[in-house]
């Protein structure tokens, strides 16, 4: 096992991850994203996740009205961060990789916009939603396993 925090550059994007990494987070894999509940307890959801190396962050993009999305407006307003750090993991048979991240619920337009992009470089063009928001994850930290360390 093995884990990377991507190097930032001075304009705010990543330096560039190491490829089998960057080639297994570009591949079409459906992912899990894990959220903490106000007791505590995990909430694990399927999500498709999207690298956006040029901004720093992946995107995940979500129903306003979702379980994730509700969780965590209110983590962002219980003043914790920790209420709001996420998990998204992706496991193609001895292949895997996680990404710790905080998470933080966006309703501009323009960054929807740029999510719904990202989303569907990697995955498809996703159906119109009036109320679809995204979820920015940074503060990133990538776990992977030998089969990704290169």
């Amino acid at each position: 096992m093995a884990s990377l925090r991507p190097s930032t550059r001075p304009d705010g994007g990543w330096e560039p991850l190491p490829e089998a990494l960057a080639a297994f987070w570009t591949e079409r894999h459906l992912c899990t994203l894990t959220t903490r509940r106000p007791d505590g307890r995990p909430a694990v959801v399927p999500v498709g996740v999207a690298l956006d190396p040029e901004r720093g962050c992946a995107w995940v993009i979500a129903g306003g009205g979702s379980r994730k999305v509700r969780t965590l407006r209110a983590a962002a307003a219980s003043g914790d961060p920790l209420d709001s750090f996420v998990a998204a993991c992706q496991v193609d048979g001895a292949r895997w990789s996680t990404l710790e991240a905080q998470a933080e619920v966006v309703d501009d337009p323009a960054e929807v916009a740029r999510a719904v992009e990202r989303y569907a470089a990697r995955y498809r063009q996703p159906r119109e939603n009036p109320e679809r928001v995204a979820l920015r994850l940074t503060d990133c930290r990538f776990v992977f396993g030998a089969r990704l360390a290169g």
